[in-house]
């Protein structure tokens, strides 16, 4: 419609140039490891400017003959507010990362072509709309492969290389304009059905689908989801570990969530779904099951698939089975009745009589092996440190690992002597200027006579004569482990820095202990697990180094909810409380939440049900009265998980009894602070805050 009136057709010319001269602007402004400002070092100690300064590391991609990696590194230079992923090879033995792309722009989700001849990768073209370019393994030779009219978002070869799958949105309700050609002005949006919202974007009327296309001309794609309002990957966050090739390049297994409006809004029933290229025909999987079916994976031979599913409708957090589907059968069997965890990033042996996969246990991520035809599973490895992806060439197993110390690097191991050696040093030189905090491991006995895994991180140069302030942290999710991650907003490393000790309890209702420990909290949010948060602080606080007049309490999301809560019943414990994003009313939260499975499972149900669910006894606004202590509130504007209208009830009702109280509210940003200045402005108001009420 919009070429229908010259004035749509000079707002698109003006925005096409402006959208080529900030592609140009871009393109000169190359940020890498050289060019960035370099923050000051001088203290030895972690400063909001040095992490921001570490490279971040990609999980890397084996080559099809198990010799090279590719991988990514993004670098951000904060005072240009921007941030650039370029892409490098190495050799699985070890080495020299050659870096082969550098380019204004990031170059996404890298992966090998079949044959090894070509990498490929997303990459925005001259109307700065994303498609799938190649380039020669060593950079040049760099072409674009696809032409669409709409952004790529993901993409996989056939293991045959006749044919790649794609997913691009698909617009399939009409637009304001479209309905209202006399309405050029009109800014409005129209829904009829829930999902209107999801994570931090309002539906536009567009799904995301797969096409398969031949190679390379990528012709006439076939829309395996054709006239459907159905998303392939699941959104908010699925990508293409969602869609699997068989060997042979004649099947795809997808995962796609087959309900829309309400019905999307209140069930996690995701199902695998098998398109037959050759008969066009897709046959559900998982049908059996309806709660999560995910990230299916074939076997070398093509005989099997493996996927990871979760038993129970409407728990996200529910344990995540393996699960394996014999073709010649077609039976689906749980290989995992007898493993009280969970598994993820299931990746088969060579032989196919093996899978590999990553699974939280007593808060660490560490590597398993599900040994098929015993239905046995053993633990690879050990220590204190989080393995967060997992890749086979030949002998060993690539990963990346993290610990509270240390970002993301790349290591091999040898799955004959289980040695492991460390292949990227990124930000070597960065860290051999600071002086860590150590993180010590304590086991606490709770309110009931559990024993719970407390991670306490102690400051640089830690002088056990003196006496420190401490902060309480308290986790989100709420089923998400306290492991040895290393985040780039709720860093301990960073807490530590600033002379606080960090105390990060693994309270009930967090992976890597078991079910019953994992699933708790669902329907006792201000139950068992707060009592856990205080055992915690409780019992760090006896220490001699730590000044029981001057804690804290932070989190963020179910952690958020935690503060507001604790601020109401903490009996004079803390001195000072921080809350970014969380649930204050739980009432206010229901009606404006997206994903109503999540509040149905854990809060049981809506408010007005009668009897009203026990869990709206929790609700922290219930317990505002009580409240005697400063705090800080924070909230994203795009946040529709849980929208910032519940910071703003939070800092107002702090406001009005004459609370000392501030609200950092961010207009841009979600659940979640992404861009650097924003970011680097959260680490300073976080911590002038602390400053201001914990060391008077």
């Amino acid at each position: 419609m919009r070429n229908r009136f010259l004035l749509f057709t000079l707002i698109a010319i003006i925005s096409v140039s402006c959208s080529k001269t900030e592609k140009k602007e871009k393109e000169e402004m190359i940020i890498n490891k050289e060019s960035r400002a370099v923050p000051d070092f001088s203290k030895g100690i972690f400063t909001e400017e040095i992490l921001w300064y570490l490279g971040r590391v990609s999980a890397p991609q084996i080559s099809p003959d198990g010799k090279q990696l590719l991988f990514g590194v993004k670098y951000y230079d904060y005072k240009v507010n921007k941030g650039n992923l370029e892409l490098y090879t190495m050799p699985v033995s070890g080495g020299e990362p050659v870096k082969i792309t550098e380019t204004g722009e990031d170059e996404l989700q890298a992966i090998w072509r079949p044959d090894g001849k070509k990498i490929a990768f997303l990459f925005p073209d001259d109307n700065d709309i994303m498609q799938i370019w190649e380039c020669n393994p060593d950079g040049t030779n760099k072409e674009q492969l696809s032409h669409t009219p709409k952004d790529i978002n993901g993409f996989s070869y056939a293991p045959d290389l006749k044919n790649l799958i794609y997913c691009m949105n698909v617009a399939m309700e009409p637009t304001i304009a479209e309905r209202y050609p006399d309405l050029p002005e009109a800014n409005a949006q129209i829904y009829d059905d829930l999902m209107y919202r999801h994570w931090n974007s309002w539906a536009d009327g567009s799904y995301s689908h797969l096409f398969v296309a031949p190679y390379p001309s990528l012709s006439q794609p076939k829309d395996l989801l054709e006239g459907k309002k159905f998303h392939a990957p699941v959104p908010p966050f699925g990508g293409m570990e969602q869609i699997s090739w068989s060997p042979d390049g004649q099947r795809v297994a997808y995962c796609c969530k087959k309900e829309t409006g309400k019905e999307f809004a209140e069930s996690t029933n995701t199902d695998i779904f098998l398109y037959d290229l050759t008969s066009g025909k897709t046959k559900n999987l998982s049908i059996f099951n309806e709660g999560y079916d995910l990230d299916p994976v074939f076997s070398p031979d093509g005989k099997q698939l493996a996927w990871v599913s979760m038993q129970t409708p409407g728990f996200e957090s529910d344990k995540k089975r393996v699960f394996l589907y014999d073709f010649a059968t077609g039976k689906a069997t749980d290989y995992s009745t007898d493993f009280d965890l969970s598994a993820e990033n299931l990746v088969w042996n060579t032989e196919g009589n093996q899978l590999y996969f990553l699974s939280c246990t007593n808060a660490t991520y560490q590597i398993f092996a599900l040994d098929i035809a015993k239905k046995e599973i053993t633990q690879l490895t050990e220590g204190d440190h989080d393995y967060t992806s997992l890749a086979l060439a030949g002998n060993n197993l690539i990963v990346t690992k993290t610990t509270h110390a240390l970002p993301s690097e790349i290591y091999t191991i040898s799955l004959q002597n289980k040695s492991e050696k460390q292949l990227t040093f990124t930000n070597k030189s960065t860290l051999d200027k600071i002086t860590p905090g150590k993180t010590e491991k304590r086991w606490v006995k709770t309110s009931d006579g559990k024993e719970m895994l407390v991670w306490v991180i102690l400051p640089p140069n830690f002088d056990p004569a003196k006496k420190y302030p401490a902060l309480l942290y308290c986790q989100g999710g709420p089923q998400q482990s306290v492991s040895q991650f290393f985040s780039y907003r709720w860093n301990f490393q960073m807490m530590a820095a600033h002379d606080y000790i960090v105390v990060a309890p693994n309270r009930r209702g967090l992976p890597g202990f078991g079910s019953e420990w994992n699933d708790q909290i669902s329907g006792d949010y201000g139950g068992q697990n707060m009592k856990d948060y205080l055992s915690a602080i409780d019992a760090i606080a006896q220490e001699p180094y730590v000044d029981q007049s001057r804690l804290g309490a932070v989190g963020a999301s179910y952690g958020a909810f935690s503060v507001y809560w604790l601020a109401g019943h903490h009996q004079k414990r803390f001195k000072a409380f921080i809350a970014h994003c969380g649930m204050f009313n739980f009432e206010s939260w229901y009606g404006t939440t997206e994903e109503l499975f999540f509040a149905n499972h854990d809060i049981e149900g809506p408010y007005w049900e009668n009897p009203q669910p026990k869990s709206y006894n929790f609700s922290p606004h219930r317990f505002v009265g009580n409240w005697d202590t400063p705090i800080l509130v924070i909230h994203g504007g795009k946040d529709f998980r849980i929208p910032y209208t519940e910071g703003m009830q939070a800092f107002n009702a702090a406001q009005i009894q004459g609370i000392p109280s501030r609200f950092l509210f961010f207009p841009e940003e979600d659940h979640f602070v992404t861009k650097p200045q924003n970011a680097i402005l959260w680490q300073r108001e976080f911590f002038r805050f602390l400053d201001e009420w914990l060391k008077k």
